[in-house]
């Protein structure tokens, strides 16, 4: 028998999850799936995208940019006036690599973020 990986999930930390869901909510415009003061999930096609309060656990994390989720969107557009509406700084700006456009902005948490939308 082979070893077979699926990637089916990834979390963020966050320091504030009341904040960190009403941002999200509002990006995705979609509820949380799940609600926890410690745990809180987004099901988004399948894939669960999860907020973790490391500091209500005592669980020290390193914050940095080594690891960078990223979101493929259908209309540049659309998430360009969405990020407008949730005041997001764009850390990495609107950028063509190879048949897409790129971008990262940074949510209510501190994290960054990447998009990306087919041309």
């Amino acid at each position: 028998m082979n070893l077979a990986f699926n990637i089916d999930s990834l979390y963020i930390c966050v320091n504030d999850m009341q904040r960190a869901i009403e941002f999200y909510e509002k990006l995705f415009g979609q509820k949380v799936t799940e609600r926890d003061e410690v745990y809180s999930v987004f099901v988004i096609h399948g894939f669960r995208y999860g907020l973790f309060a490391n500091q209500k656990m005592n669980e020290t994390k390193i914050w940095g940019n080594n690891c960078l989720p990223s979101f493929a969107v259908n209309n540049i557009d659309l998430i360009l006036k969405r990020f407008h509406e949730l005041n997001c700084p764009i850390v990495f700006p609107l950028t063509t690599i190879g048949a897409n456009k790129v971008l990262e902005f940074t949510d209510s948490e501190g994290n960054h973020i990447e998009i990306t939308c087919p041309i």
